[in-house]
């Protein structure tokens, strides 16, 4: 009785060990297929294929691999998502877009760059748009509104300096997502998460902050600098033939110094942005309303005439819509990838890795990041399911704060974020032209980044 007793218990054993290791097949299946899914929508973005056929295309993909039925997928996940993302985000997109849109046309844009380009004398261009969009993002105004104000700025201050274009988006955003996301005080939505979720403040790890994120924003600085030389000895100048989409008559002409309103004049609005936004609370689709109205108020007659001023807020408007479908279209891509059993093994597998604590929040949060192709998706994801871990480690909450808002910035950045998207319809460009930079800027750098944060914290600062 006693040997058959054995032998039954064997059995259920073998049974549950079998069971076991189709759950944990399935499971690692499941995080294949988000591998793949990642790596192709990778390479049909340098494939230059329009982000609203290839976000459903990649998810249905998953949605077959994962044994979710297609039409239930898409109404019940990834239209929720994106829809939500529309909802959230639709007046920052539009008000940002009209915002861009009249300092096109009224030559504010122009007239910023030329008074730039008088200081500089042609050089550091790059790293000065990156300089300006940072500053614009601490100062508390969106990315995404960022992304318009700061493109016809850029675009004439390169044509003044004859560099290529293929450095706007790299410039652009490495300035919105990076020291500027990152540094002690940011009014960031990464800090944000973090001081919710860990109950730390805006400036935690003040000091190891402070010298990571000088060191990341030099690092940034010079090699834009370097690249643009680059780029220059190599005869690659601003008219560009070899670019897939070239700038249209309109957005090429060139206005006279007496047509364009004074830089302080076109400064006046932004700098009330800022203002609104910082000092008075305001909500920053109000307080970039208040920068429309100022602008089209101070610069008035810089446009022809009513008619000429519908077609500049019709332009804005079209911009907005394009923009936003491009990202909320990516978004829905990740509502589906968060409700799949290999993104749920994957949060519970990261768990387990034996590595140093401080390397292990930079290494989740970072994967976390990638997988959702969202800095702040990702530090939701993360802080949801790991903060309890994180804390049971004994590390310092500020650390895990800061090391979170710096790794969330690292895989973030891969072809499938739909920032980048949009900023790349935005500026004409295509990942094929340009992904490298902003790989450098945005992904290489905030790593090595995080090589200097973690060993300053580990010293004890």
């Amino acid at each position: 009785l006693c040997e058959i007793g054995k032998v039954v218990i064997q059995k259920r054993v073998d049974n549950h060990n079998q069971k076991n290791k189709r759950g944990i097949a399935i499971m690692n299946f499941g995080i294949l297929v988000l591998l793949i899914a990642i790596i192709l929508f990778a390479l049909l973005a340098f494939k230059q294929l329009s982000a609203l056929i290839l976000a459903p295309v990649v998810t249905i993909f998953v949605l077959i691999c994962s044994g979710i039925p297609i039409m239930e997928g898409l109404q019940d996940m990834f239209m929720p998502a994106a829809a939500d993302y529309v909802s959230k985000y639709f007046l920052t997109f539009f008000v940002g877009a009209l915002f861009g849109a009249v300092y096109q046309f009224t030559g504010a844009a122009e007239s910023i760059a030329r008074f730039i380009g008088g200081l500089c004398h042609g050089k550091f261009v790059a790293p000065i748009i990156m300089c300006i969009t940072g500053i614009l993002t601490f100062g508390g105004v969106s990315g995404f509104v960022v992304f318009f104000v700061i493109y016809p700025i850029a675009l004439n201050l390169f044509k003044e300096s004859n560099l290529t274009r293929r450095l706007i988006p790299a410039a652009i955003s490495a300035g919105c997502w990076t020291w500027s996301m990152t540094a002690p005080g940011s009014p960031s939505i990464q800090n944000t998460i973090a001081m919710k979720s860990l109950g730390t403040t805006a400036t935690a790890a003040f000091l190891p902050s402070l010298i990571a994120t000088a060191a990341e924003f030099l690092m940034i600085f010079v090699w834009l600098e370097c690249r643009a030389r680059k780029f220059t000895a190599q005869g690659k100048l601003f008219e560009d033939a070899s670019l897939k989409m070239q700038l249209s008559a309109e957005e090429l002409e060139e206005r006279s110094s007496d047509n364009l309103p004074h830089p302080i004049i076109a400064l006046i609005p932004i700098a009330a942005i800022i203002l609104c936004f910082n000092a008075l609370k305001l909500p920053v689709e109000t307080s970039v309303t208040v920068g429309i109205i100022l602008a089209v108020v101070l610069m008035f007659k810089k446009v022809a005439n009513i008619n000429s001023w519908i077609e500049v807020f019709n332009k804005g408007a079209a911009d907005s819509g394009s923009a936003i479908l491009n990202t909320a279209i990516v978004v829905g891509f990740g509502g589906v990838v968060e409700q799949t059993d290999g993104f749920h093994y994957l949060i519970t597998h990261l768990q387990n890795l034996s590595i140093s604590p401080l390397v292990f929040v930079a290494v989740t949060i970072a994967i976390c990041a990638g997988v959702c192709g969202s800095a702040s998706g990702g530090m939701g994801v993360a802080f949801a399911a790991l903060t309890d871990t994180y804390k049971s480690m004994g590390v310092s909450l500020e650390a895990v704060h800061r090391i979170g808002a710096i790794a969330a910035g690292t895989l973030d950045t891969l072809p499938h974020q739909g920032a980048q998207i949009t900023l790349l319809g935005i500026c004409k460009l295509t990942h094929k032209e340009v992904y490298f930079d902003i790989a450098v800027t945005q992904i290489l750098i905030p790593i090595l980044t995080l090589f200097i944060f973690i060993p300053l914290v580990s010293l004890g600062m």
